[in-house]
């Protein structure tokens, strides 16, 4: 059989996307980084939802309209749940005000996907740099009519889509959704104005500069050192002085954005520990709740107080510490940056299964997580998998292993299954086995993820089933279980932020 309609569903390399595409024009990358401080805000609406102050609250928020989110997603899942936050560094409006660069296009230069555990004790955010060349799917036009998938581009080109003031959140959300198969429950957007109040409500954040910081750090174009905008050491820091330590690039470290995600991820983790300092005074939280839903674009899902009050409540018990912060496993391409796809399918795997940073099972309602040995821990055994009789299914070959496709096939035949064809996949780099489904065809696929312990499950527009084989099955012949749980590789957990860690510890790469 011909093998280029699943198999396009396994992500294909080449560049470049549809002829009904717009052309991604390059654009000027200055923007607000942490766009994170929503999350931090979410607990001040805990405190403010009654009388004329949940009214007040209540007419500040705005939603972007959902009707572009994609129809193929990955399954919901009762382990947690996933909050995509985005800074937007669009220039209209109140933002003109903030930032060197013009232009009224939204554009985003900060996505964090923060996963807060089932047990609602933990949460981890992983940052996804700008850079990232990623698949971008389908997205919906203000037009109304869709792009096509966008291969090999730059990660925050999706919020670009439509070149429109307010940006494109769910063209972000799906693309997001794609590259990690977490389910997106709730997608937030914060633009530069607001982020600069935020600060300025809670009366400054401390940051720590390696060195002392000159205007031609943050605006390399002056092609002049300036005048010192930040002295070397601790400082407080608030609206346009927030925004421009956000923004320094140049000048520290290698100068990189992964560099500039570090000191990031360090200052949202200063504003949580300002935040829980005040404790829940509503006379010093108001400010803040104002400026929060001042700036916030927020899915449906999201678009009312008692809506936020609700998702705060079901945050309140996460402290400092089990609060982690993570950057998308990478390595550089060129000027771009590629992602690791053995380490960041390891990652969100372990996010899937609700594991935290440092190993614990999150996964339970008790709220304590317990600590488990994920280097030697076996699963139960699972009863006997049904028979596939009657059931048609397409093998795809995901890595370099050759006949691994037909291996599999023949695996499948013999526990009564169907094979309608056996292909290579787009790309040869998957670790986890993919089984993709059609509507109506969830239960099919449960059945069939039995017969490959830590499968992923995969929504898809068209019917039928298809399995797409990763490493992890090439090296186990027989199928078997993986004899350890999924968790955070090694060298991503090695490298994660507590949010109570010194707001001086790791504030740059290179």
């Amino acid at each position: 059989m011909a093998g280029s309609h699943k198999a396009g569903h396994a992500r294909g390399g080449g560049r470049g996307g549809g002829a009904s595409e717009p052309p991604v024009r390059k654009r000027r990358r200055r923007g607000v980084r942490l766009a994170l401080a929503v999350v931090v805000s979410f607990v001040v609406l805990a405190v403010a939802g009654a009388g004329w102050l949940y009214l007040q609250l209540n007419g500040n928020i705005n939603t972007f309209d959902d009707g572009g989110v994609s129809g193929d997603r990955p399954a919901a899942s009762t382990k947690g749940q996933n909050v995509l936050v985005i800074g937007s560094d669009s220039r209209a409006g109140d933002n003109v005000q903030y930032g060197h660069g013009q232009g009224d296009i939204g554009r985003s230069d900060t996505a964090f996907l923060m996963h807060v555990h089932a047990d609602h004790k933990h949460a981890t955010a992983v940052s996804i740099p700008r850079d990232s060349l990623v698949d971008v799917p389908p997205c919906k036009l203000p037009n109304g009519q869709w792009t096509q998938t966008q291969h090999n581009v730059m990660f925050n080109s999706a919020f670009s889509v439509g070149d429109t003031i307010k940006g494109n959140p769910a063209c972000t959300q799906n693309t997001v959704e794609k590259l990690t198969g977490l389910r997106v429950d709730h997608t937030v957007v914060v633009d530069f104005a607001g982020f600069a109040k935020m600060t300025k409500a809670v009366g400054g954040v401390q940051v720590c500069l390696p060195k002392d910081v000159y205007e031609g750090d943050l605006n390399p174009n002056r092609h002049s050192r300036g005048e010192k905008i930040f002295d070397k050491g601790v400082q407080d820091v608030s609206g346009q002085k927030a925004l421009d330590y956000v923004r320094i690039r140049h000048g520290i470290g290698d100068g990189s954005d992964i560099g500039r995600i570090q000191r990031q991820q360090a200052f949202i983790s200063s504003l949580m520990k300002k935040v829980k300092s005040q404790g829940l005074n509503p006379t010093s939280l108001f400010p803040l709740a104002q400026a929060a839903t001042k700036s916030m674009t927020v899915d449906p899902g999201l678009g009312s107080a008692d809506k936020l009050i609700s998702f705060a409540m079901s945050m309140r018990n996460i402290d400092l510490h089990n609060t982690k912060f993570v950057t998308l496993p990478w390595r550089y391409e060129g000027a771009r940056v590629a992602v690791v796809k053995p380490q960041a399918d390891a990652l969100f795997a372990a996010l899937r299964a609700d594991r935290t940073v440092d190993g614990k099972d999150a996964g339970g309602k008790s709220g304590e997580g317990k600590q488990e040995d994920v280097s030697a821990k076996s699963p139960s055994p699972s009863a006997t998998p049904p028979s596939g009789a009657g059931i048609s299914v397409a093998v795809y070959n995901g890595t370099t292993t050759k006949g691994l496709a037909s291996r599999g096939a023949d695996a499948l035949k013999a526990a009564g299954y169907t094979v309608t064809g056996t292909a290579t996949a787009a790309t040869h780099d998957f670790v986890h086995t993919v089984i993709e489904y059609g509507p109506n065809d969830r239960a099919h696929a449960d059945a069939l993820a039995q017969r490959f312990p830590g499968a992923l499950l995969r929504s898809a527009k068209a019917p039928g089933l298809s399995v797409i084989l990763g490493s992890k099955y090439a090296a186990d012949p027989t199928g078997a279980a993986p004899t350890t749980p999924a968790a955070v590789p090694t060298e991503v957990a090695a490298k994660a932020r507590s949010a109570d860690d010194s707001v001086c510890s790791n504030l740059s790469y290179g």
